[in-house]
């Protein structure tokens, strides 16, 4: 049995494509069916999401497998293969083992390192399993694939790293308060940079979000989507004194906050440390208010040089995670080999288990009701222990071999020294 992959990504395909092979999850279960008809490929999972659209397979023939899979692609979704070939890419035997470890892992996201990938093959797995659609080979390869990205989470920092501008602000945000766990936020302007600011910063403990617009209603939406809420642009420096933490990106040709409304804010708030990030350009935020006691002032350029410092960070960690990825491609393979010799140690104790038995029975008519029940037990008990020792070498020879090249070589030469039916499967 060989791992295979066919899919798509944001890397291959365009988001008019993609959405085109996307699978619902409605779908799933019908897909799964589908994709396994006929026996070629008896397991398969399906991971569907914004970025990429992937079959894992296992396949009884790769090339068969793979135009099986291509084809399913093309059919389900009644596109032209023509159309879809060009940006579906193939991945076979070790390399489908590295890819899927890679992308569970999220050394092939947009963003390497983000969690969210690992969670989704997660949820792809269960629903596959849930519908009898992985065997054998597929769940310890999902297993192996889970563990793999633990390994790279818990011995990498590859996710610690903050890689967008807006999650920068909340790790310099951590770095000034030590936990954001019930700190309050007052974003200026209601753009998509200030919301996903606050989405990082929300979701790092803030517990009340106020937000403030020229237009009020637009800052009512937004702040509706935090739960917190919306204060007049003419009136927000009134409520400065209440936050530890301003964002600010209006677009506005002039400074929105100047120096003495946050002189005022700090002595109203007896000099408990503030943290403003000015997002905007050109700047909303006098950086003379960063020569203030306890207030601490970035602007874009300050948040971008931490994003560059940690893209470096992650592209070392991210060597390291290609280590530990090899070593469990390595690890996997192996496991897998063991499966083509599995055959040939069932066939080889199937045979002696026969003659064990035919032989023993024979000893036993001899015997007729000259042995007690006791006395049977024991002879059965130590025909089955010569077999046990009679096979313990050519199991473990197998089992060794399933690593070496000259396997083929060493499943024939122990087929024909004991004697099985070279039509069997091996």
């Amino acid at each position: 049995m060989d791992i295979l992959v066919v899919g798509l990504s944001h890397k291959t395909a365009p988001v008019e494509i993609r959405e085109k092979v996307a699978f619902a999850a409605d779908c799933l279960h019908d897909a799964l069916e589908r994709v396994r008809v006929g026996g070629v490929v008896p397991e398969a999972v399906i991971v569907s999401t914004c970025n990429r659209v992937e079959v894992y397979a296992a396949a009884r023939d790769r090339q068969e497998g793979v135009e099986q899979v291509v084809r399913f692609f093309a059919d389900y979704h009644d596109i032209p293969l023509e159309e879809l070939r060009p940006h579906l890419y193939v991945y076979e035997g070790p390399e489908a083992v590295r890819h899927v470890f890679r992308v569970a892992s999220s050394l092939d996201s947009m963003v390497v390192g983000e969690p969210q990938i690992l969670g989704q093959v997660k949820d792809a797995y269960e629903a596959a399993a849930a519908g009898k659609a992985t065997g054998l080979v597929l769940n310890k390869f999902m297993h192996k694939a889970f563990s793999t990205a633990k390994r790279v989470r818990t011995e990498t920092a590859i996710a610690q790293s903050a890689v967008s501008v807006s999650f920068a602000a909340v790790q310099l945000a951590r770095a000034i308060f030590g936990t954001l766990e019930g700190k309050s936020v007052l974003v200026i302007g209601a753009g998509e940079m200030c919301e996903l600011a606050v989405t990082h910063l929300v979701e790092n403990g803030v517990r009340e979000v106020q937000v403030t617009n020229r237009t009020l209603a637009r800052a009512e939406e937004l702040a509706a989507r935090f739960g917190g809420r919306a204060v007049p642009f003419e009136e927000f420096s009134y409520h400065l004194p209440e936050v530890d933490i301003v964002i600010s990106s209006t677009g506005a040709p002039h400074f929105v906050l100047g120096v003495e409304a946050v002189r005022s804010a700090m002595k109203a708030r007896k000099q408990k440390p503030m943290f403003l990030i000015d997002i905007a350009v050109p700047r909303d935020i006098d950086p003379r208010i960063n020569d203030l006691a306890n207030v601490y002032l970035y602007d874009v350029d300050d948040l971008q040089s931490v994003v560059e410092q940690n893209k470096k960070e992650r592209e070392k960690e991210a060597a390291k995670a290609e280590q530990i990825v090899a070593e469990e491609v390595e690890s996997f393979q192996a496991w897998l080999k063991t499966l083509e010799v599995t055959p040939t140690i069932r066939a080889l104790r199937e045979r002696f288990d026969a003659i064990r038995k035919a032989e023993l029975e024979k000893t036993l008519r001899v015997f007729g009701d000259g042995l007690t029940a006791k006395q049977r037990k024991s002879l059965e008990a130590m025909s089955q222990a010569i077999v046990n020792k009679i096979l313990h070498e050519p199991t473990v020879y197998l089992k060794r071999a399933a690593n070496d090249p000259e396997l083929e070589a060493a499943v024939d030469a122990v087929r024909r020294l004991f004697g099985l039916d070279e039509g069997e499967e091996r």
